[in-house]
């Protein structure tokens, strides 16, 4: 979990990378800054791993998403940020990410490009406890409803960025 001293790197409205400042700033601010997102999928493709976040996150606390990931840090690479966020906050790792798509996020407070990954995995999972409150796997058919529910608690970006994953996997570009 990063630190509000943590310096991120912060981008243009135009998605280039324009230099760094804490998390805090970035913050108060709403500064664009950038994001990974990795989409954990059970082997076989039939479920995904979705989870609750703490009462404590800085951004959307006690919202489920169906992405693990945070923002990428000053001198770091995106494919980098998202291996080293889902091991942190779902103690996974060791298994390669396919890189499924950029995409941006903008509401009052919060700006982010995030580039979206995918991992199958069947082996276990690791909260972090400052992170994660709790989470398990959820059949396809049931996030597709649960997306598509405006009251359930899903964090926005990661309800955007989901409904795009699911259009296009359901137009085949993804296994």
């Amino acid at each position: 979990m990063g630190t509000p001293d943590e310096l991120v790197a912060v981008f243009d409205a135009a998605g280039t990378r324009v230099g760094s400042t804490s998390r805090a700033d970035m913050r108060a601010r709403s500064l664009w800054h950038a994001t990974s997102s990795v989409l954990v999928r059970s082997g076989d493709g039939l479920r995904v791993y979705v989870h609750r976040r703490t009462e404590t996150k800085d951004v959307f606390p006690g919202r489920f998403d169906c992405w693990a990931g945070g923002v990428l840090g000053a001198a770091e690479e995106m494919a980098a940020c998202a291996r080293r966020e889902l091991a942190e906050e779902l103690g996974v790792s060791g298994t390669p990410l396919v890189r499924l798509f950029d995409d941006r996020y903008e509401s009052d407070t919060v700006r982010l490009f995030t580039t979206a990954f995918e991992a199958r995995w069947d082996g276990p999972v690791r909260h972090q406890p400052e992170e994660v409150a709790e989470g398990g796997w959820m059949p396809l058919t049931e996030l597709r409803d649960r997306i598509a529910d405006p009251d359930w608690p899903m964090v926005p970006d990661g309800r955007v960025l989901a409904r795009r994953w699911l259009r296009r996997l359901d137009a085949g570009e993804f296994d």
